[in-house]
């Protein structure tokens, strides 16, 4: 079945996008601010352009599918399709999506720009929900990328799940960003502790187990190594024994551990322009200028302080394939 705003969407290309987020993102609720710009990182544009090319003359065949992902050497979860109501679980404000999906589904007029399309669906989807704008703006720019990239026939298929507990939906904002924001002290025997100050890297903000210790200083794949549970049943990339973060050479070259930092991203070592630096561009994981980057590779971000993180479901090489 033809879906117009679909045929709307395919109209803007991967720089129109970065505009509109960027354009966009002072307004959006700060719980949400790094998490909209860690997905759009997570689920390029670009990537879908390069497969849709293979349909140019009809439906590609799974082998030039098959073809493709391994010249670009995908491992893990790498079909947006598969993870609709998924992808953006780490989003605060993914609890609203079945409101957010509905808003997107029921949309016929179209703004002009994509900001004002994105604002105008958000405005739509408040009046379901029942919150701020400004709460559901980085949910509803994730939605509508998604239909984007899937189609609509698989974005109405979708349930639209909210994939946390109930006790993780009771969290409201406020306690999610007091959780961020705090400082762990040292407490009255610290000193003795000196710099071997343990830290809590959470991997997972809406399951209280989701955390393991880091050392001050210590590369975050190397502190993930103590937690020994079992993490490959959910992620075939991992290593059993090795952690919840998929790690190959621990040397910058494989670029499996990359992650997005959705709170911290100040108490990580600077990003070494010569190693992390050129081999995030190689892999094409999104914006790495600036102080703080949002995306690194474990293996070399030392920490100084707790941070927060969430693990993306595949990895690649797209450097090659993205437009500058």
């Amino acid at each position: 079945m033809p879906s117009p705003l679909h045929d709307h969407l395919r109209h803007y290309s991967s720089a129109d996008w970065r505009t509109a987020v960027e354009k966009l993102s002072a307004a959006i609720h700060p719980i949400d601010r790094n998490a909209t710009d860690i997905w759009f990182a997570f689920w390029p544009l670009a990537l879908c352009l390069e497969f849709e090319k293979l349909a140019a003359d009809g439906e590609p065949s799974a082998e030039a599918v098959e073809t493709l992902a391994r010249q670009l050497k995908l491992m893990g979860r790498w079909r947006l399709a598969d993870q609709i109501d998924s992808s953006h679980r780490f989003l605060y404000a993914h609890r609203f999506w079945p409101q957010v999906k509905q808003a997107i589904q029921s949309t016929e007029d179209f703004p002009q720009g994509l900001p004002a399309l994105i604002t105008a669906v958000a405005d739509s989807a408040t009046r379901r929900a029942r919150v701020d704008r400004e709460m559901l703006l980085g949910i509803t720019a994730v939605g509508l990328m998604t239909l984007r990239q899937v189609g609509r026939e698989a974005f109405v298929a979708a349930p639209g799940t909210v994939h946390l507990s109930d006790k993780a939906k009771a969290i409201s904002a406020h306690q999610l960003a007091k959780r961020r924001a705090r400082n762990e002290s040292m407490g009255p025997l610290g000193f003795m502790q000196g710099i071997r100050k343990p830290w809590t890297v959470t991997f997972d903000e809406s399951d209280p187990a989701a955390k393991f210790p880091v050392i001050t200083g210590q590369e975050i794949a190397t502190a993930a190594q103590a937690d020994k549970r079992e993490y490959r049943s959910r992620d075939s990339r991992c290593t059993p024994n090795e952690g919840p973060i998929p790690v190959e050479c621990r040397a910058a070259s494989c670029g499996t551990c990359w992650v997005g930092v959705l709170a911290g991203a100040e108490k990580l070592s600077p990003v070494a322009p010569r190693d992390e630096g050129q081999r995030l561009k190689v892999f094409g994981y999104g914006e790495t200028d600036g102080e703080t980057p949002l995306v690194r590779l474990s293996c070399q971000a030392r920490a100084y302080g707790a941070v927060s993180i969430v693990i993306p479901p595949w990895n690649g090489f797209l450097g090659k394939i993205l437009d500058t």
